[in-house]
């Protein structure tokens, strides 16, 4: 007998299937590429442009106002390194595994095919969402160049239909609309308008630091000079605001879904996730600095903090700069929404669980021209009809489970990485031809000459005949690694509980005070012996060749991946109720789809897993292996 196969078709295993990485061996003919154009430069734009919305220009005053006084800066600050943590861990799976799908491709390849199915449909609900609600939050912004609120021409302006009680909304859907076509043209071309619209937005937040510092300077910052000093809410009060500004960090993620559009993704989707986020990062700390300088905290207006700010220094003019700005920062913020979609619903077509319709790739632009015209159609006929305002929590709840399920992939790569890889069932003759010559090779006494695949022999007695030394060490490797993978899954298994137990005891009142802090101190157990364990025990030796290797490494495994799982499971857990009951529905429907199509139509539905030492083999050895 030869190595071990095995073909993950019905029952759990079909839910924690993990297809492999991307590599040489996926045939072009099979599956169209999209175009390698996007250099670090355009992915800093985008990271940029997706992240810094028109909320910066609102954020500063309600939080400043409700939880931290002078003290925001700090505020920004803290949130800025908790969404840091999300981005090393998308740093190095995007440079391990640079396809397009981003979260979703990564947790198919580290934990399972049903949750990436999850993940992959919560992202589908935050683009969405992400993408109408951005939509319409340009067209308030543009009726002031044409005179106030109802100033936008009639085919424009918003329009109350009494008959269904919705407004709708012509200018958003015309905009996303707008957005769509500029994204079938090609990646090129809608990351150049994106850069071009991210840098005036950014030039006019310089201006914002530089006049505002002027103000600041000209009149003693005001701001600053409070009887209540810098810290008026305390402690808690800017671990609040972090929580609450932490929000304006995301869009970063976007630029791990261009991973298959990047010329050098080993070494340019590191670089353009770490500078866009510190870029960001900095702008909002110095707009913060100067605005709450400018003015005391008490003062500001929580709709139109800059605005106000400049306006009662005697300068009303730069409210059109500041209203620019905004609409430029929504103009990208609407651009980066709808941009990863297309890509997202491409990934899933790609492994069977969406029909095939969805990953066409038009053969002259290289881009997911379907998937992107679908997804413009949806976020606009959204956009139209319904005011999103109230399910912006929904878009939450998909990017910090991403957050999370990025991290945790990062420990399963580390500790446990997948050792049997699908390979597809056409490759069954050269699997059964190189699983013959092991079986020779191990009855004739020569394991020198077959692979190491003792854990998967049937033979061991005959190949012990010929090496019992060798065979006997090989044997006492193979328990001591099976019990430290062991070991690792639990822990990673307890962490993540020990996560939810803290967060969700920590976060409610409703239960009596002796079981609320017995199932804190629980979970907090379960954390730290997970923890504890992790940075014991040894990593795997294969990380270090797992996917594409050369790229960037997430520092600090065990305890930044596990701080990142921390922060985002919090945020989540305080969302709401209401948030909750809506993104469950989502849910529900998605369960439902996947069970009567994604789990039937996957594409692993028929896949041989074989050990992994034993893939680029089995692909020599057969006729159809391109190289």
């Amino acid at each position: 007998m030869g190595f071990w196969v095995d073909s993950q078709r019905g029952g759990i295993r079909s839910l924690i299937r993990r297809k492999q990485v991307d590599s040489v061996h996926a045939r072009l003919e099979d599956r169209p590429q999209l175009a390698k154009e996007l250099s670090v430069l355009q992915l800093i734009a985008i990271g940029v442009g997706s992240t810094i919305g028109a909320g910066v220009y609102v954020l500063v005053g309600t939080v400043a106002r409700e939880h931290t006084g002078p003290a925001l800066t700090i505020s920004f600050l803290i949130a800025g390194i908790a969404a840091a943590l999300s981005a090393f861990c998308y740093a190095e799976l995007a440079s391990r595994c640079p396809s397009a799908g981003s979260a979703y491709h990564y947790s198919y390849i580290c934990v399972g095919e049903s949750v990436a199915w999850m993940i992959g449909w919560a992202l589908i609900l935050e683009y969405t969402i992400g993408g109408a609600a951005v939509a319409r939050g340009i067209s308030p912004n543009l009726a002031l160049f044409f005179g106030g609120e109802n100033g936008l021409p009639i085919f424009l302006a918003r329009v109350h239909i009494p008959w269904l009680n919705v407004v709708v909304d012509p200018c958003a859907s015309i905009l996303v609309l707008v957005v769509t076509g500029l994204l079938c043209v090609g990646i090129k071309e809608s990351s150049l308008v994106q850069a071009i619209v991210t840098t005036a937005n950014v030039c006019i937040m310089v201006f914002v630091i530089v006049v505002g510092g002027y103000l600041g300077f000209q009149n003693g910052w005001p701001g600053y000079e409070l009887p209540s000093g810098y810290f008026p809410f305390g402690l808690n009060g800017v671990l609040a605001g972090s929580a609450t500004v932490f929000f304006a960090f995301i869009g970063f993620d976007s630029v791990a879904s261009t991973a298959e559009e990047v010329k050098n993704p080993q070494r340019d989707l590191p670089l353009g996730i770490g500078i866009a986020l510190s870029i960001c990062c900095g702008l909002y700390m110095l707009v913060s600095i100067v605005i709450v300088g400018s003015v005391p905290y008490f003062s500001m207006d929580p709709d139109t903090p800059i605005s106000s700010a400049f306006a009662s220094h005697g300068m009303q003019w730069a409210v059109y700069i500041i209203t620019a700005g905004a609409v430029t920062a929504l103009f990208s913020t609407l651009m980066g929404s709808i941009l990863p979609q297309p890509r997202i619903l491409m990934a899933m077509a790609r492994d069977g669980l969406l029909p095939p319709f969805f990953s066409d790739v038009n053969k002259k632009t290289q881009i997911p021209v379907k998937s992107t015209i679908f997804t413009g159609i949806c976020a606009a006929l959204l956009a139209f009809f319904m005011d999103v305002s109230q399910l912006a929590g929904m878009v939450s709840v998909g990017t910090l489970l991403a957050f999370t399920i990025v991290a945790i992939s990062i420990l399963i790569i580390r500790y446990v990485p997948p050792d049997e890889v699908p390979l597809p069932s056409s490759l069954q003759d050269s699997i059964d031809a190189i699983s013959s010559e092991d079986s020779h090779a191990i009855e004739e006494g020569n394991p020198k000459d077959s692979f190491d695949v003792s854990d998967h022999c049937q033979s061991k007695g005959e190949a012990s005949v010929g090496y019992p030394l060798i065979r006997k060490e090989s044997d006492e490797d193979k328990v001591h690694e099976q019990e430290r993978r062991k070991m690792a899954a639990w822990s990673i298994t307890f962490v993540c509980i020990g996560v939810l137990l803290l967060t969700y005891t920590a976060s409610t009142n409703y239960f009596p005070s002796l079981i609320r802090f017995s199932v804190c101190g629980l979970g907090g157990v379960l954390l730290l012996c997970g923890l504890a364990v992790l940075s014991w025990i040894e990593q795997d030796d294969s990380r270090h060749t797992f996917g594409h290797t050369g790229g960037f490494i997430c520092p600090f495994v065990p305890v930044l991946p596990v701080l990142c799982i921390l922060i985002n499971v919090y945020l989540m857990i305080n969302l709401g109720a209401g948030t909750w009951l809506r993104v469950s529905i989502w849910m529900i429907l998605g369960i439902v789809v996947y069970i009567f199509y994604g789990r039937t139509h996957s594409l692993l539905l028929d896949a041989v897993y074989v050990p992994t030492a034993h893939a680029d083999k089995i692909y020599h050895g057969s006729l159809d292996y391109v190289a």
